[in-house]
């Protein structure tokens, strides 16, 4: 009766012991006495108390490893590169991801330090960042080669980040800034240009419409004039005495023009009215005199070709 109880304590821990719980994505490898017996999966499962035991549990999820390489470009620029690769253990191969494989990710980290030492050297800095997605290309295929025979499955490899020398990056920098600066400096100049040229054309035009003004200016003071002279020669007035009119007339006009200026000066000569008089007079004589000139300029030449005839 005293060990009743110890018997039914020791059946309960047996039968606890016998009953295990495997997660979701994961997959338990069971032994029997040391050698491999079954792979379990996620869910509640028996085994063979004292006789059976779990060796060991593989994650089913996708894994990621972040190895850090550091190799030289073909233009010996010493450079670092952070590939990271994505992983899981094939659900039929667990067996092999288990026994075959002690340090997946020593074997994992291998690789990618042997293919990207293989692959960057061969290019040049600039080639580098703009090819980073060959060489995850290249370091995905020589994995998935090589790990599918120990029941690993390579996702995806991904090159997240790329660290040349501090030295290299600032150079680069700089190169970068003086590009930017040179293509501001053209910008700016092809602006001036423009600017210039087209200040230029507004100058053209306008001294065009300019002159066209001025010549539709004289157009109509010569229509004016014109008019004026056929005016006067209805009220009995000739064509040279209508000339010394108007010419008198435009000489007035002029001088009450100027004198509606107030910071303008005004010289007059001679300064007596007498003199002024006889100015305007001896304008009237002279378009007077080159009336008569001009009629018997045109009397000889008619005499001429009478002559002649």
């Amino acid at each position: 009766m005293y060990f009743l109880p110890l018997i039914i304590f020791l059946v309960i821990i047996i039968l606890i012991s016998a009953i295990f719980i495997v997660k979701q994505q994961t997959a338990a490898i069971i032994e029997r006495f040391g050698r491999f017996q079954s792979i379990r999966q996620s869910g509640l499962q028996f085994k063979i108390p004292l006789v059976d035991r779990i060796a060991g549990k593989l994650s089913l999820k996708i894994q990621q490893l972040d190895v850090l390489v550091e190799t030289k470009t073909l233009d010996d620029v010493f450079v670092r590169l952070k590939v990271s690769v994505q992983y899981k253990v094939i659900k039929d191969k667990v067996y092999d991801a288990f026994y075959k494989l002690d340090y997946p990710h020593d074997q994992i980290t291998s690789y990618v330090f042997d293919v990207v030492r293989a692959e960057v050297p061969k290019m040049k800095l600039d080639d580098v960042f703009v090819k980073k997605d060959d060489i995850a290309i290249a370091v995905k295929s020589e994995l998935n080669d090589a790990m599918i025979e120990y029941g690993y499955d390579i996702i995806k490899t991904l090159v997240t980040d790329i660290d040349p020398d501090s030295q290299v990056k600032e150079a680069m920098n700089r190169i970068n800034a003086a590009e930017r600066e040179k293509i501001a400096a053209q910008y700016e100049g092809d602006a001036q240009r423009i600017l210039i040229v087209e200040k230029a054309k507004a100058e053209a035009e306008s001294k065009r419409l300019q002159g066209q003004g001025i010549a539709d200016q004289r157009r109509e003071i010569a229509r004016g004039l014109e008019e004026s002279v056929e005016v006067l020669n209805k009220v009995g007035i000739n064509s040279q005495e209508a000339s010394a009119l108007i010419v008198v007339t435009q000489h007035y006009d002029t001088l009450q023009s100027i004198g509606e200026e107030t910071n303008s000066n005004l010289i007059l000569l001679p300064n007596s009215p007498q003199a002024g008089s006889n100015m305007l007079n001896d304008m009237v004589a002279s378009f007077a005199a080159s009336n008569q000139i001009g009629e018997a300029m045109k009397k000889a030449k008619d005499k001429k070709k009478d002559g002649d005839a």
